[in-house]
């Protein structure tokens, strides 16, 4: 068995009605702390989802203060007008609330505002230098893992994205809490979830630090996740069905933490930075087609998820391989996402910008189980299309 290494948050709470007891906990775990920041975006703060959560900090005498200008896919200027204001405020803990973005802002305030670096000298692996301010991670979605990931990523320039990785990055607590994912729409449950199915595809079937412990991680999301994602899209007040959908995409993202994601990723990155499709959206048009283009290296392995996702499968590894993905269309189909990248404004002509795009990351596809060249990705893009 191969030598590995693993970490995580050291602090998981999973319950539904935890974030309004909020703080109960933090005056349990930082007595000595005053000032705490929430950032969140625009459309959760409208909810009224946050007003509890600020209730309950308040009445344990901690001092509020709230960013909500989190915007999908964040450029680096938000970090930036994000940390100018916890310094202002002297913000000694950080919660994100919200889905990956506000909660990769978060991990980014945490660091910057503890410290002198500059963001641009954290960009890849293992570069964030010194601590950072205690970190509380709320998920109200059940899909990116980033309460739970070493993680952030940001938009730099105009489309591309840059990722920070970095140990510090894990957040002291992270708490599910399905009662705020109760009025999300069918379409973005279903988009959110199958983005951390992605994410337990890909940690297992990763080409670098694959693990004991992430393979058990990665198969229990998946069991999940298929198990849920259905009522979860049709019945969103199936607070179970919620909170198994919210614990499948954390053990998910426990699983590619450690075992890092791959090609699927990638591609669907520029078609998130250039089009502006949610990120989930994304990783879902491209899946298939990665997946059929990995099956001649990884085939074996998608045959050992298929005994979760499509158990009815028999043959080969090949052929179960090619049930899963089937398996995968179909659930797209099923519960309305598009299919197709012409679906969401995505042409012929855009072909070779987004396999240029999705080339520069180098940091995802080295983890890919087959070699990914130029035309390789141009022509999954095509066979997207």
């Amino acid at each position: 068995m191969d030598n590995f290494e693993f970490r995580t948050v050291p602090c998981l709470i999973s319950q539904a009605g935890a974030a309004a007891q909020l703080g109960n906990i933090v005056a349990q775990h930082y007595p000595n702390i005053k000032n705490v920041l929430i950032v969140t975006d625009p459309g959760f703060l409208a909810t009224g989802l946050v007003a509890p959560i600020i209730t309950s900090l308040e009445k344990n005498s901690f001092a509020v203060s709230t960013f909500s200008d989190v915007v999908a896919d964040p450029p680096e200027a938000i970090v930036f007008t994000a940390v100018a204001g916890a310094k202002q405020q002297q913000i000694e803990l950080v919660i994100g609330l919200g889905g990956g973005s506000s909660m990769d802002v978060a991990k980014l305030i945490a660091i910057l505002a503890s410290g002198e670096q500059t963001l641009a000298t954290m960009y890849g692996i293992g570069n964030v230098k010194g601590a950072r301010l205690p970190l509380i991670q709320i998920p109200t979605t059940a899909g990116t893992g980033s309460e739970v990931t070493p993680i952030a990523i940001v938009t730099t320039g105009a489309t591309t994205k840059m990722g920070v990785v970095a140990p510090q990055l894990y957040a002291d607590i992270a708490i599910l809490d399905a009662e705020l994912t109760l009025g999300l729409p069918g379409k973005i449950t279903a988009a959110t979830g199958i983005d951390a199915m992605v994410h337990a595809i890909e940690a297992y079937t990763t080409k670098h630090k694959k693990n004991p412990l992430s393979d058990m991680l990665a198969k229990q999301a998946l069991t999940l996740l298929w198990a849920n994602i259905d009522e979860a899209c049709t019945d969103g007040t199936n607070i179970d069905a919620r909170q198994a959908m919210l614990l499948g995409a954390m053990l998910a993202g426990q699983s590619f933490a450690n075992a890092p994601c791959a090609a699927v990723h990638a591609l669907a990155y520029p078609i998130g930075g250039i089009f502006h499709v949610p990120h989930g959206l994304s990783n879902s048009l491209v899946l298939p087609h990665v997946l059929r283009f990995n099956s001649r290296d990884a085939a074996d392995l998608y045959a050992e998820l298929a005994t979760i996702i499509a158990p009815e499968a028999q043959g080969s590894a090949e052929e179960r391989t090619e049930a899963l993905i089937e398996a995968m269309e179909a659930l797209a189909s099923r519960v309305g996402i598009a299919t197709r990248l012409r679906d969401v404004g995505i042409q012929e002509k855009d072909l070779d910008q987004l396999a240029t795009d999705a080339m520069l990351q180098t940091r995802l596809l080295g983890n890919n189980p087959r070699t990914m060249t130029f035309d390789d990705a141009r022509a999954i893009y095509a066979a997207a299309l």
